[in-house]
C-alpha cells in the first residue's frame, strides 16, 4: 500500500444507540419530499422521480455539537430530517426488498446556505456551496431498526428557542422510506455506511447565533445544536 504525504482522514462515525458506532460512507439526499415544503419554495412536486443532492460524509456534525455559523452566507436555514442508515449493499432493488438494507434511523438536520444555494438555482449551477460544507449534516444517534419498528405516520418536529417551527408527519413524505432506496439504488451501488436525508416538510427558516435547534421523529433520539 502506498504511503501518504500527511494523514488521511478519519472517517466519521455516528453512535448507535445501545450499540457500537455506524461509519459513515457518503451521504445522499432527498429533495422536494414533501409538497407543502415544495409549495413554499416556489416548485412543484415531480412525482415522476425523487430527485437527490449529496452532502459530504466529512460535513458530519454529531448532534449535542454546537454548529459556528458557517461562512460567507446571511442566510443560513434549517431542515429538519428522518435519516435512513443503509446496513447492506444494495443494488437495482425492488420497494417490496428494500427495506432489508436498512440498519436504523436517525434524526437530522440539513443546514443550507439558502443565499448561496438560491445563487446557484438564479444561474443553474449546482447547490454544492449551499449544501455540502462543515457541519451542514447534523446527526442524532442511529436507532437499530429493529428497535423502532415500521416508521410511517410518526410526528417530525423542529423547535427553535422552543418554538415549533417545522411540523408534520412521515406519511406526507412524498416518496417513501422504501421507494427512494429501490430509486436510488438504481442510480448507485448503495453500501453498508451510506445514510438517506430523506427530505424536509414545510417551515424552514434562518437561523442566527445563540439559536437552540431541537428536533424530533417519533421515540427516535432528537437531534440538537445551538448555532454559535
Amino acid at each position: 500500500m502506498a504511503q501518504t504525504v500527511f494523514a488521511a482522514a478519519a472517517t466519521p462515525i455516528i453512535p448507535i444507540v445501545g450499540n457500537d458506532g455506524f461509519p459513515v460512507h457518503r451521504i445522499f439526499c432527498v429533495g422536494r419530499n414533501y409538497a407543502a415544503h415544495a409549495a413554499e419554495m416556489g416548485h412543484s412536486v415531480d412525482r415522476e422521480a425523487p430527485f437527490y443532492f449529496n452532502k459530504s460524509a466529512h460535513s458530519l456534525l454529531l448532534s449535542g455539537n454546537d454548529m459556528p455559523y458557517p461562512p460567507r452566507t446571511h442566510d443560513l436555514h434549517h431542515e429538519m430530517e428522518l435519516v435512513v442508515a443503509i446496513g447492506a449493499q444494495a443494488k437495482n432493488v425492488t420497494a417490496d426488498k428494500a427495506m432489508d438494507v436498512v440498519f436504523g434511523y436517525a434524526c437530522g438536520l440539513d443546514m443550507t446556505r439558502r443565499d448561496l444555494q438560491a445563487a446557484a438555482k438564479d444561474k443553474r449551477r449546482p447547490w454544492d456551496t449551499g449544501k455540502d460544507f462543515e457541519n451542514a449534516a447534523i446527526i442524532a444517534p442511529i436507532t437499530v431498526a429493529a428497535d423502532v419498528g415500521p416508521l410511517k405516520d410518526q410526528a417530525i418536529q423542529l423547535t427553535v428557542n422552543g418554538e415549533t417551527r417545522q411540523e408534520a408527519t412521515l406519511a406526507d413524505m412524498v416518496w417513501s422510506v422504501p421507494e427512494i432506496i429501490a430509486d436510488l439504488s438504481t442510480l448507485y451501488t448503495l453500501q453498508p455506511g451510506d445514510l438517506v436525508m430523506t427530505g424536509t416538510p414545510a417551515g424552514v427558516g434562518a437561523v442566527t447565533p445563540g439559536d437552540v435547534l431541537r428536533g424530533t421523529i417519533g421515540d427516535l433520539t432528537p437531534v440538537e445544536t445551538t448555532i454559535t
